[in-house]
This record gives C-alpha cells, sequence and structure tokens, in this order.
C-alpha cells in the first residue's frame, strides 16, 4: 500500500488537470478564484488574506489547523510545488523519462530509516561576486569576511535579498529552546535546503514544527507587519520559514536529503 500523499501548492487555476494526473492533492493558494476540484487555504479557520507575504505557509496553516486528525504515523505527507518536484529516484539517470516518469510515486525504501525528507542544499559561496557587487554592498559592508567564499554564510545570503539586519531582529523573537542554536545555524552553515520542501511521516513532528513556526512568524509580523515593499521583504515571512525549516527538522528529526526537479507545469504537455 502506497502511504505517501503530496500536495501540490499552485497558483494557476488551469494546473489542475494537470496535477490530478500525477496523483497528486491540487492546492489553489490565495483568495483568487479557482474551479472546482482544487483543495483550497481561504476555507476553515485561515490566513489564505496573508498569502502574498507567507507563499506556501497559508495552507500548512490551514492544514495544521484544519487536517492534522486525519493522518496517522504510517502516512507520509509531504509538498511540492508547480515548478519544484521530488525525483521518484536518487538519481535519475535516464533522459528518456517523461516527466511524469520522473517525478515521486512511492516511498523509496530507504526512506524507512528517516523521519524526514529535505530537498538537496543549496550553496550560498557560489554566489558570483559580480552579484554582490550589484545587490549587496551594505551586506558585504556589515559581513567583510564575505568577501571570501567561506564567509558567504546563510545570514549573508539573507542580509543581501532580504534587508540587512531583518534575520537578527527576527531571531531575537524565537523561542529559547532555537533562539541561539538558529543564530548559529545562519552564522556558520553556506547552505541550506530550499524551497519550503518536506516530506515526514510523524504527525507530532509536523505539528510541533507548526506550533514553532507559526508563534515565532505571528510575533515576527508585529515588528515587521505588511507594509513591505519589493518581492525580497513582501516575501519575507516564508523567507524566515524557508531557512528555519532545515534547522529545526534536523535539530529534531533524523533526516535524508533528495533531490528535486525543477519544471514549471505551465510548459509541461502530459501525453
Amino acid at each position: 500500500m502506497n502511504n505517501l500523499k503530496i500536495y501540490c501548492l499552485c497558483i494557476h487555476d488551469e494546473l489542475l488537470e494537470k496535477v490530478n494526473k500525477l496523483n497528486y492533492v491540487p492546492v489553489a493558494l490565495g483568495d483568487n478564484d479557482y474551479q472546482d476540484g482544487w483543495l483550497r487555504d481561504n476555507i476553515g479557520e485561515n490566513i489564505s488574506h496573508k498569502n502574498r507575504y507567507y507563499g506556501e505557509y497559508t495552507f500548512h496553516y490551514w492544514l495544521w489547523k484544519n487536517k492534522m486528525e486525519i493522518f496517522n504515523d504510517s502516512d507520509w505527507i509531504g509538498f511540492c510545488a508547480y515548478r519544484r518536484f521530488w525525483l521518484n529516484e536518487k538519481k535519475t539517470s535516464d533522459l528518456d523519462l517523461t516527466f511524469k516518469d520522473k517525478v515521486l510515486k512511492e516511498v523509496p525504501k530507504i526512506w524507512n530509516s528517516y523521519d524526514v525528507i529535505l530537498p538537496d542544499k543549496i550553496f550560498m559561496d557560489k554566489i558570483k561576486f559580480i552579484k554582490i557587487i550589484k545587490y549587496g554592498k551594505l551586506a558585504l559592508l556589515k559581513n567583510p569576511q564575505s568577501i571570501f567564499r567561506k564567509g558567504r554564510t546563510i545570514k549573508f545570503h539573507f542580509d543581501m535579498f532580504h534587508g540587512n539586519g531583518v534575520l537578527d531582529k527576527a531571531i531575537d523573537l524565537l523561542n529559547s529552546n532555537d533562539r541561539e542554536d538558529f543564530r548559529d545555524f545562519v552564522n556558520k552553515n553556506n547552505s541550506f535546503n530550499p524551497a519550503n520542501l518536506f516530506i515526514c511521516r510523524s504527525k507530532k513532528l509536523i505539528t510541533e514544527y507548526y506550533q514553532t513556526i507559526f508563534e515565532w512568524l505571528n510575533k515576527c509580523e508585529k515588528i515587521f507587519g505588511f507594509d513591505l515593499k519589493g518581492y525580497g521583504q513582501i516575501r519575507i515571512y516564508g523567507f524566515l520559514a524557508e531557512r528555519f525549516l532545515p534547522y529545526w527538522f534536523y535539530k529534531y528529526a533524523k533526516c535524508l536529503e533528495w533531490p528535486i526537479i525543477f519544471n514549471d507545469l505551465k510548459e509541461e504537455k502530459f501525453k
């Protein structure tokens, strides 16, 4: 029996049929009009009106508040997006495979030894210096060690694209169990697992994560608010969560990294 449930998060109504063909649960984010057949994040107890700022986390909030009781601890609960999908195997070398054959269909046996699956890391030390000069002069002045590749940490990257000092202020609001550990994580690491994607087989673990992340983001709202300008700041709550997610799961669970594929479902033509 396949105990894998993948929610595919979308913002385009026309993708419903394609998501259904993948046998994923189609999720429509935000307050736009969508045809019948989508699972919505704007019913029941919800924060759908914050989708512009929270991104996919408006659905995570909805799931936490409305549906967690439907799962048990033998279920693998996972999330993908209409442009990012989990691969079916650790390495897919057959270039002739169709997109539908490449994406995750069932739980690989190797997962049985783990609690959480996270996407392969991305590395901050690969940022080109010309890009730093263009976008991160102030971040460079604040973090002069970032002139060297080994100094381009998660914190430097966040300062560069989402506002100097924002991450520090947010970390100050974290609970005492995570505050200094997360500060160390962003200051010492130059890679993280991106895109707010994960797959987990523990309802208890997911619930604890949701309790922690939404308590923190709610506190952050009180200092950052919603009068935000530019993509790098408008989606600030989603970006904060993106850095916190891998830290939290690595601290509290046994994690395995797994490859994802970038493929825009709008461009995919299913046979």
